[in-house]
This record gives C-alpha cells, structure tokens and sequence, in this order.
C-alpha cells in the first residue's frame, strides 16, 4: 500500500477505489531542521487520558470498514505476505526502470496537500545521517497492541539497516523519524505532538494529518534539510491503531520504506509494494533491491535520472560501488 495512491481493483464489491497510504517530501520549515538542533521540547507531553467509555463510535466504525477492506482483499488473493516467488520473475530491466520511476517521481505536489504531482523527474532525495526511529501511541490505542507495534517497528528498522547498509536503529535517543500509532480518537494529539515535533511545520502539511480522510489509511512526510533539499533529515509516519493486523504492519512495511526515499509507485513494479494494485502487503525482494540501490554509496541525493542511469546499470551488472 504505498502512498495515497492505492486504487483498489474493481473486484472490492463496493469498497473499490480507496487510496491506502501516502507519502510526501516537504522542505525544510524552520532555519535548520537538523536533529542535532532539536527543539527543547522535543520529549512527548505528558500522555492525555483515553476515553473512559472505549472507543468512539466514529473510532469503532473505522475498525470494522478496515477489517471489511482487509477481507476483501484477502479474499482476491491480495495482501500477499512472501516476499515473491516464481510466479513474479524479474529481472535487472525491470528493477531498473521502476527504481528510476519510484525514486525519482512524486505521487503528491510539494506543499499541495493530496493534489497529484506533474509527470516531471526530480533527483533523488535519501538521508546521509543515521536514521533514529522511536515509536509513541495515542492514548486510545490498546495495551497489548501497542507492545506488537513497537516490536515490530523495531524488527523492521533492523531489517531496513540490514538490506540499505544505512545506520538505521529504533528506540534511540534523539529521534529523527517519528512512528505515530494513533487512533480517530487520538487526532488532536497526533496534532499537538506533530507541532512539538516540527514546530513551525506549514498550515498545509500539519492539515494533512488534521484532515485526514478514510481513504488514506496511513502517511508519511519526510522534511528536507535546510542545506540540502534531496538530503531528509526529519520524518513523520502516521498509523492509524483501527487497521486490522496485517493492514497495520502493511502501513508500517510501506510508509517507512518510503520515508527512506522511495517516494512513488509503478504500475509495472512486481512482485512490490510499490504498486497500485495491492497484491503484496510487505516489502518483498524486489524491493529490498531498490533499497539497495538508493542507499548506494554512489548514488548521491540530488542527481538526476540522466546522472544516475549508468552508475545503476554498473551497480545492477556486478560493478558494485563506484
């Protein structure tokens, strides 16, 4: 499911054409947006108290038409969780091309809320600083799940470091990627905590997350440094705690990848995430290798398609780095 984008098959029985997640890249909004000059009320507020009647009624409606988008999909075969297999070859070719389209392409104007993007390349645009990722939870978001969540956003950062050579950890101190579970009944502070987070964040980014509609399932905005517009030095990830399992570790397999750079998706990427047509619901070999390939040491933030086409056609071929 990666960004707002997600356009579910006419096969959904009513429940068609629903954008799943979203991602974008925004620059930076205050003079330096570097973690090493955090604010000094980066920490958390003090936890708000949940609903003592349980969840609310738009909160409890939420979970069911999730759990309902879940089965469907299920039910077409979709939300494959292997990492591929026979019957989704590909080859250099392909990583290739979809690598250059979901790299190098936005799914979302910068700083225009949900309004798509121009057919227009940019350069790419990855982080060059260690990744820190901490994991918080809205109030209204149950105990036990809240302790499968934060496992397994760990265990994915591990496997992200892992696959991208990149120093990428979770549960660090100074955090630079914020993993968001909230539910409905947590918007307020998903909103509160977004500010303290990025304080001068733009009217139009922070009502991405004020106004976040049904049909986007989760979301992701990465900040750019103040010096480097391609190099992010801040992320924001937002999970919303009324997804059914395997929807919820979905958002969190596709909006932290993206966070990391591969901003947009191909209708020809397979086996991927980075798809519009849902079949895979976590990150598969295809896309472990475009992760490779943009964590590169010689792919450099900035460059551009033209730039980086024969240094990826080495790395593909066996040259490695350059």
């Amino acid at each position: 499911m990666p960004k707002a984008r997600r356009i579910l098959n006419s096969g959904l029985s009513g429940l068609a054409a629903l954008a799943l997640s979203a991602c974008m890249a925004l620059p930076p909004t205050t003079p330096s947006t570097n973690p090493q000059a955090r604010p000094a009320g980066l920490a958390p507020a003090p936890m708000p108290s949940p609903n003592p009647e349980g969840p609310s009624r738009r909160s409890q409606a939420l979970s069911r038409y999730y759990s309902a988008v879940q089965a469907d999909l299920l039910a077409q075969g979709l939300l494959r969780t292997g990492g591929g297999g026979v019957d989704t070859p590909y080859t250099d070719t392909d990583v290739m091309r979809n690598f250059e389209r979901i790299a190098f392409y936005d799914e979302y104007a910068r700083n225009a809320g949900f309004q798509r993007a121009g057919d227009t390349p940019g350069g790419l645009r990855k982080w060059t600083g260690p990744v820190r990722m901490t994991v918080e939870f809205g109030a209204n978001v149950p105990q036990d799940q809240r302790a499968d969540d934060k496992t397994m956003v760990n265990d994915y950062a591990a496997r992200l470091a892992r696959i991208t050579g990149h120093p990428i950890s979770a549960g660090s101190s100074n955090p630079n990627f914020h993993v968001l579970f909230m539910s409905e009944d947590d918007r307020q502070q998903a909103v509160n905590r977004i500010r303290q987070i990025v304080p001068n964040i733009g009217t139009n980014s922070l009502a991405l997350f004020r106004n976040l509609p049904r049909s986007i399932h989760c979301l992701v905005v990465a900040f750019s440094d103040s010096n480097n517009d391609y190099r992010y030095s801040r992320a924001i990830a937002l999970i919303r705690s009324e997804h059914p399992d395997l929807m919820r570790r979905s958002c969190v397999h596709e909006e932290l990848a993206q966070g990391l750079g591969l901003a947009n998706d191909s209708p020809q990427a397979r086996p991927s995430i980075f798809n519009d047509d849902d079949e895979f619901a976590l990150l598969t070999t295809h896309d472990e290798e475009l992760l490779r390939l943009l964590y590169n040491p010689a792919l450099k933030p900035g460059m551009t398609p033209d730039q980086a086409r024969p240094i990826i056609r080495r790395i593909l071929l066996g040259g490695g780095p350059i």
